[in-house]
């Protein structure tokens, strides 16, 4: 397989469709691969778009594998709400009747039904049909998994008992893991960086070059809208830019957002978070001292239990789904936070002595720095939850359109075969040797700039290189092939 078209001129093929978007290439005109680049129209534009166009090509054929898996996973994701209600009905729904059992009642019941578990966290439900979720850490689970039980709160019967990740039940869970890693762990999560680490390149890039071609400058319609009445490649490549244009703004938030949830970019975007002062607060649980003789409670540990202090919390505001969890030893305090992730969301949240039951600290959400609220909003946005099935029906709808630009794509690059070369060939790439057109000037910023965006999202920058240096080593050996012919 070839990405260019032969080298021989006695074969040259023409393609099915005149390119008025690509500058044909020397391989294609039958002009020597050795030979200078044609001198580029006057203008920095026309410098930067063989260049930009090159890029564009090689990270959309090579790294559009990755962003399509990625979209399709994600596209699944987008359902979980719907699946877990119907899947896990039976834990999650109760009948009302009455009024409910103490909370502490709940608890122990189980506690009883996972007797060898330890106690982490307790979530209550914002609507009197929702059960309660105590979850549990257990020896033997995969890591960063838990086990919930779920009890009715009107009688203590335990509903059931599911392996849960972060609080997502196993059909949330799983498909999780396989929008961030296909299942194949640590090594796994590196498709999805490569994903989000190309996908605003491509977006950014996209934008550009259907801006920048002369017929959208000359007529807005061009360049909202498909073309009507276009065939072939171009009605492809009209369906492709305007569809990109439209969700440019969605994909862009996307790719920024998936990012921050990286192993290896992520790292430096939290690193750069911490120093601009952005980082997610949490409210301390260190407990004031009562003078004891240790500094400590002194004498024997009590505690109010969990009823006591899930009055505190909603004494002191909190409303809507509460997370209790349970203090991590003798000296620290119970914390009571709101989990509420749709809008406006309610994330506030308050420590509790447990011997008193009163409540050392308190954390709003309005108090946030605005980079951690950012951050908690793009997340939750990109998981479908900021705003309930609006939010749903937007990724769905952005990964649709991601899965139809990107088969676009690779049928515009089909189109650009040679139709009269006999074996199996593809479609011609655009001219090399763009970088050569660039004022240095301009290039040496550009370089610079990829250089520093390389080092803090390395795979933005490894696979760059490897284009560069692949693109180099094809056109010295064409070069050298030419210069045997001739």
């Amino acid at each position: 397989m070839q990405l260019g078209a032969n080298s021989t001129p006695a074969t040259q093929a023409v393609s099915r469709e005149a390119d008025v978007d690509v500058p044909p290439s020397p391989q294609s005109t039958g002009e020597p691969l050795s030979g200078p680049v044609p001198a580029a129209a006057p203008g920095l534009w026309s410098s930067l778009r063989p260049l930009l166009l090159r890029l564009h090509f090689y990270a959309g054929i090579l790294i559009g594998p990755f962003i399509f898996v990625a979209t399709v996973t994600g596209l699944a994701y987008t359902v979980t709400p719907q699946v877990e209600s119907l899947l896990y009905k039976h834990e999650l729904e109760v009948t009302p009747r009455g009024t409910a059992e103490p909370l502490a009642d709940q608890v122990a019941a189980a506690k009883r039904a996972v007797p060898d578990g330890t106690l982490l966290s307790v979530t209550q439900g914002a609507e009197p049909t929702d059960s309660i979720r105590v979850t549990f850490g257990k020896d033997g689970l995969p890591e960063g998994y838990t086990l919930t039980a779920f009890v009715d709160p009107y009688d203590n019967k335990v509903l059931g008992e599911l392996k849960t990740f972060s609080q997502w039940l196993p059909a949330r869970a799983w498909l999780d893991d396989l929008h961030r890693n296909l299942h194949l762990g640590d090594f796994g999560r590196n498709y999805s960086e490569i994903a989000a680490s190309w996908l605003w390149v491509e977006v950014l890039g996209g934008l550009a070059l259907w801006a920048g071609t002369p017929s959208n400058r000359q007529r807005l319609r061009r360049l909202l809208l498909p073309r009507g009445g276009a065939k072939g490649r171009k009605r492809t490549r009209s369906w492709h830019g305007a569809v990109g244009l439209w969700a440019s703004v969605g994909l862009l938030a996307l790719s920024a957002t998936g990012l921050t949830w990286s192993a290896h970019a992520g790292a430096s975007i939290g690193k750069i978070q911490d120093a601009l002062g952005g980082s997610t607060p949490a409210v301390s649980t260190a407990l004031p001292p009562t003078g004891g003789p240790d500094g400590g409670t002194g004498g024997e540990t009590k505690d109010v239990g969990i009823d006591a202090v899930v009055a505190s919390g909603r004494d002191a505001g909190l409303v809507g789904v509460l997370v209790i969890t349970a203090p991590a030893h003798a000296d620290s305090a119970y914390v009571v936070a709101e989990n509420t992730r749709s809008w406006p969301e309610q994330q506030d949240s308050v420590a509790v002595d447990p011997a008193t039951g009163k409540v050392t600290q308190k954390l709003d959400f309005d108090d946030y720095p605005l980079l951690a609220k950012l951050t908690s909003w793009g997340i939750d946005a990109h998981m479908g939850l900021l705003f309930g099935l609006t939010n749903q029906i937007v990724l769905a709808l952005l990964a649709i359109g991601v899965i139809a630009m990107t088969l676009w794509g690779y049928r515009m690059w089909w189109l650009r075969r040679p139709t009269r070369v006999e074996g199996f060939t593809v479609g011609r790439a655009p001219a090399p040797g763009a970088w050569r057109r660039v004022p240095g000037r301009v290039l040496a910023p550009i370089v610079l700039l990829a250089a520093v965006i390389g080092y803090y999202v390395p795979f933005f920058g490894l696979p760059l290189l490897l284009f560069v240096l692949v693109d180099v080593a094809v056109g010295a050996v064409r070069r050298r092939r030419a210069g045997v012919a001739a």
